[in-house]
């Protein structure tokens, strides 16, 4: 039966792994895949999740099943951690939260959601978004449509985003960013936040919002400005949240669906059907994961302490957009890549061409993605010249 199945070509960025450890370039830089990394290159266990997990194992006394929602103490910390803690959502219950293996799968847990219970409601994400998502919501049965959100010049189009949010069909979704957008890290405004609210209500459009690197941008409440703005102000809203990055728990799939609903009866009406689809995908989440968040976020010291390492590793990435404009310097191409300072979260749409990112592979093992993203966090001050140096030679 399996002699007709055809192969397809591996994943781009996971192939880019494969060959940056073939390359023998002793100065070789991989800003290819998608993981903060420390000054050494490597993604370190965070010192609150080392200390949580030596109290799990000291006191864990079950590996049973959690239920489809997974455990109600890990929804407990998720839901005040995006929503805020004096949230009118909360306080109105209005908020459902389920554990889901990893940001990903609360994505597929909300396509799956709106393909059975909002029919014929397409879904419009922006152009570029992240490359899953062009996977994902197909997979479930929907149609997506691209709305602009970089120009030609390498510059957020927010004019052309909001002109075409304007046009979408009234009850469709249309997926936003809450922030360090994936790949451009070109994020929106406050003002523009409130625009795009505006626009939304205006068209009774449903707002699904990946929010997948809280505190990687501008902090843990500010990287939430636009889910809370929308949340208060819409009847309906869906959030999809990861703690793979802010708690780098990346291979222990952690992440959350939230549903937001007009009030508390409506909300487990909603809440009863995402259990249907949680159980048809995977019936129960992974536990692990979700049980250090919990162990973290329900002590005040580690949440201290936790707190204390996503603000030196948010602030390590920031400091490297700034360094790397200013390392161009000498090559008067600190201007043409000044928005790589001003984007926020580890991806950078640089504005190298897929020949200039060729260029850079095979000349100076400086691997990327060939839409010109890179994961600012392979950026390290031992590296910083050479890539200069290198882009100024493709330039």
């Amino acid at each position: 039966m399996f002699e007709k199945i055809e192969r397809v070509p591996g994943d781009a960025i996971l192939g880019l792994i494969e060959a940056f450890k073939k390359d023998t370039n002793p100065q070789k830089v991989d800003l290819g895949v998608g993981v903060y990394k420390d000054d050494q290159g490597n993604t370190p266990v965070m010192r609150a999740v080392k200390e949580a997990e030596a109290l799990l194992l000291k006191n864990e006394t079950t590996k049973t099943y959690i239920g489809s929602h997974g455990a109600p103490a890990y929804g407990e910390v998720i839901l005040p951690m995006v929503l805020g803690k004096e949230s009118p959502v909360l306080e109105g219950k209005r908020a459902s939260a389920t554990q889901s293996p990893g940001g990903t799968g609360a994505l597929r847990l909300a396509a799956d959601f709106i393909a059975k219970q909002l029919p014929g409601k397409d879904i419009w994400v922006s152009d570029p978004t992240w490359p899953n998502h062009l996977g994902i919501f197909p997979a479930a049965g929907l149609t997506l449509r691209k709305y602009p959100y970089v120009d030609a010049e390498n510059r957020l189009d927010f004019d052309g985003m909001l002109a075409a949010l304007k046009q979408i069909p009234e009850g469709d979704v249309v997926l936003l960013h809450a922030c360090c957008h994936n790949p451009t890290g070109f994020d929106l405004s406050r003002d523009q936040w409130q625009s795009v609210l505006e626009v939304v209500r205006e068209r009774n459009l449903l707002p699904l919002i990946d929010f997948a690197y809280q505190g990687f941008g501008e902090g843990l409440d500010e990287d939430a400005y636009g889910v809370r703005l929308m949340a208060e102000n819409l009847d309906e809203v869906i959030i999809t949240s990861s703690c793979s990055k802010n708690f780098g728990i990346y291979c222990e799939r952690t992440g959350c669906l939230v549903m937001v609903a007009k009030n508390n009866e409506q909300m487990e009406n909603v809440r009863s059907q995402i259990a249907i689809v949680a159980r048809e995908n995977y019936s129960n989440p992974p536990a692990h994961g979700g049980a250090i968040v919990s162990e973290i976020l329900h002590s005040a010291e580690l949440a201290a302490i936790w707190r204390e390492e996503l603000t030196e590793m948010r602030d390590r990435i920031n400091t490297l957009r700034r360094d790397f404009v200013e390392a161009l310097k000498p090559y008067e191409l600190d201007q043409k890549y000044a928005c790589v300072a001003e984007q926020r979260g580890m991806f950078s749409y640089t504005g190298l061409t897929a020949e200039q990112v060729d260029r850079l592979r095979d000349e100076f093992g400086i691997y990327m993605v060939r839409s010109g993203r890179a994961n600012v966090a392979g950026f390290s001050h031992e590296n910083l010249s050479y890539l200069a140096k290198a882009i100024a030679a493709v330039n």
